[in-house]
């Protein structure tokens, strides 16, 4: 599944012409790779939400084009036909959970394709795979969302945006209000999604240690203007500008870098604790070597 999401030249002004005009993003070219793992950072402000929301034609251009697929929106583009693209593209919104709404969790899940005309039958289908997919099995189809607990009814929101089967998945701070272990596993799943499904990932994030696990792409927004965008690993080696601009640096990173500065050297600054520990176990070997020599 290859599906190219490109923006050019986007300009968004909420209310425009009017006294509470505000312009959220400017001049935004941006190209999402196909098939990528892509990570959106930025402050509270920074135009994250607005942008997001272009990805699927929630939102139009005031100025400039959105490329979704073989799809061109523009400020002209007419709202009847952005169907297909909601399709193809799901959003998982900040607590999903608070969107579930109908007795069963089957009945659920299945809302979305039935809607789109998909019969009973293969909707009943979808349902029970997707409920699989994010980690919870047939027993849970008959029971009410409603008294499951906080992670169980968030991975039923979810499954409800996988039955429409999207191509792409954006994802908006996902694990938010989650224990650090609902959210390994949660970001576990949707890397496990990514890679066994194809399905490419848009995380709208704040938490750089799940771009550095995660991400192949990453863009950093700032006043609804791009400042970088590229390989994390590129962005991440600018720790002083990212510092700068108070938007954190992976732990390990953060903390190899005091190390450099107080003359370890890396071949690369690691950015993972698994990387972190390839970089560390060569220096370690070479002082127990030397020491054994003394």
């Amino acid at each position: 599944m290859a599906m190219d999401i490109r923006f050019e030249k986007v300009d968004f002004t909420y209310q425009p012409n009017s006294p509470f005009e505000q312009r959220v993003l400017f001049d935004i070219n941006l190209d999402i790779p196909s098939n990528s793992y892509s990570a959106i950072v930025g402050h509270t402000g920074s135009g994250k939400s607005t942008l997001l929301q272009h990805l699927n034609a929630l939102l139009k251009p005031t100025s400039g084009k959105v490329f979704i697929g073989d799809r061109v929106i523009t400020p002209e583009t007419s709202n009847k036909n952005l169907k297909p693209i909601r399709k193809k593209v799901g959003i998982v919104f900040q607590f999903p959970e608070s969107q579930l709404f109908d007795e069963t969790v089957a009945l659920d899940i299945a809302f979305g394709p039935k809607n789109f005309g998909v019969s009973e039958e293969e909707s009943a289908r979808l349902a029970s795979e997707m409920l699989e997919l994010v980690g919870l099995d047939d027993s849970y189809l008959e029971r009410s969302p409603f008294d499951l607990s906080g992670g169980q009814m968030r991975r039923v929101a979810i499954a409800g945006v996988l039955a429409m089967e999207p191509e792409v998945l954006i994802l908006d701070e996902p694990t938010a209000g989650l224990d650090p272990k609902g959210r390994k596993d949660m970001m576990d799943m949707f890397y496990r999604l990514h890679k066994e499904k194809g399905i490419g990932i848009i995380l709208v994030t704040h938490l750089m240690d799940d771009v550095a696990e995660y991400a192949d792409f990453m863009v950093v927004l700032e006043k609804g203007k791009i400042q970088k965008q590229g390989h994390p690993r590129d962005i991440f080696n600018d720790v002083e500008w990212l510092r700068e601009k108070q938007l954190g640096v992976p732990t390990v990173t953060e903390f190899a870098f005091d190390l450099m500065k107080k003359g370890m050297e890396f071949s690369r600054l690691p950015l993972t604790a698994e990387e972190l520990s390839e970089e560390l176990l060569p220096i370690l070997e070479k002082r127990q070597v030397l020491s054994d020599d003394e």
